[in-house]
């Protein structure tokens, strides 16, 4: 999709409700991309070879979880010029998440407020869906917890989508960060994230003898977490052999928005994300061992925000809402860059 053609459908789009519209357009693009006018429009992947968790990648920038929850638009996702996706975040039970409206669009702020709440089929609808998939980049499946499971019992939820996902997934991501789960970002202090990481790594070390395969796991975190959490982290991702970490989630802090925005609820993404996603990123490279992958998010949309991220240790880099504001082509113009 060109940059003339993206500006004039969001002209359109930017009119109707932002959930709506992405569903729909998503649903007429993965129809095309899969019928036999599919090959006119795929996008020939730009070769900017990395390798990473032991995975060869074609190019180092990746679709963010959240865009293609259910793994429904595999063919319009995958042949975009991505190097890599991640689906999800997938939770044992499908649900339907939090009340609408639970997307706000700040056109001027080139930002994104979702509060979404992992509305999605199921894992097993998922999976289901990747198996058929002849895939031609990696696939990483973002895992969380269903709504209804007390925190204190969260590592369940994640035990359960991870037996499903390892056989069949290039990554795992543990999201334990999201702002729009009741208390999901608790997992992230203290004891809490030295039991679930002690239980989940058992878990993972089991399944790596089952299957014969190593799948690399990751955690995706917050941005809004201090400099003593970020220390903490990076020693149990050591200490609990961790492959990598996703540097950030969206952000709850709106301080830096309109008086009209800041009691919305739900996380913050887009331009106003990328100083605290960047910040944390910074912290974790200086700290965490050079053996972790590190994959930035948050505020990506040009070959200088990419290429901040970047020279502050990033070895990996993913996008959502950029590619809402910018279209498929941003992908090019940072590979190009």
């Amino acid at each position: 999709m060109n940059r003339l053609i993206f500006e004039l459908y969001k002209k359109i789009a930017f009119k109707i409700d932002p959930e709506k519209v992405h569903d729909v357009s998503l649903v007429l693009l993965e129809t095309v991309y899969k019928s036999y006018l599919g090959k006119l429009f795929h996008k020939k992947i730009i070769k900017k070879s990395t390798k990473e968790f032991n995975i060869d990648f074609d190019n180092p920038i990746g679709l963010a979880a959240g865009f293609d929850k259910n793994a429904d638009y595999l063919n319009f996702t995958s042949n975009i010029g991505f190097g890599f996706i991640e689906v999800g975040t997938l939770t044992p039970k499908a649900q339907s998440g939090n009340p609408k409206p639970r997307i706000f669009r700040l056109v001027d702020d080139k930002a994104i407020i979702n509060h979404l709440g992992f509305n999605n089929k199921g894992i097993d609808y998922a999976i289901s869906r990747i198996r058929k998939f002849n895939r031609n980049i990696p696939i990483g499946i973002n895992i969380g917890k269903n709504a209804s499971t007390d925190v204190k019992d969260a590592f369940r939820d994640y035990e359960y989508c991870l037996r499903k996902a390892y056989s069949i997934a290039d990554y795992i991501t543990l999201n334990i960060s999201s702002p729009n789960t009741k208390n999901l970002r608790d997992l992230q202090k203290g004891e809490k994230i030295n039991n679930f990481l002690h239980s989940i790594k058992s878990l993972h070390d089991n399944l790596k003898k089952v299957y014969k395969k190593h799948t690399p796991l990751v955690i995706k975190i917050a941005p809004d977490i201090t400099n003593e959490m970020i220390f903490e982290l990076s020693k149990l991702l050591d200490e609990y052999e961790i492959d990598g970490i996703i540097c950030t989630n969206t952000t709850i802090d709106k301080s830096s928005l309109d008086d009209q925005y800041k009691d919305i609820q739900g996380g913050l993404s887009g331009k106003p994300l990328i100083e605290k996603s960047n910040a944390v990123l910074g912290e974790f490279s200086k700290v965490v061992n050079k053996d972790k992958t590190i994959i930035g998010v948050g505020g990506v949309d040009s070959w200088e925000t990419a290429n901040k991220k970047f020279k502050m240790g990033a070895n990996l880099l993913q996008l959502y809402t950029g590619l809402v504001y910018k279209g498929p082509g941003v992908i090019e113009e940072i590979l190009r860059g």
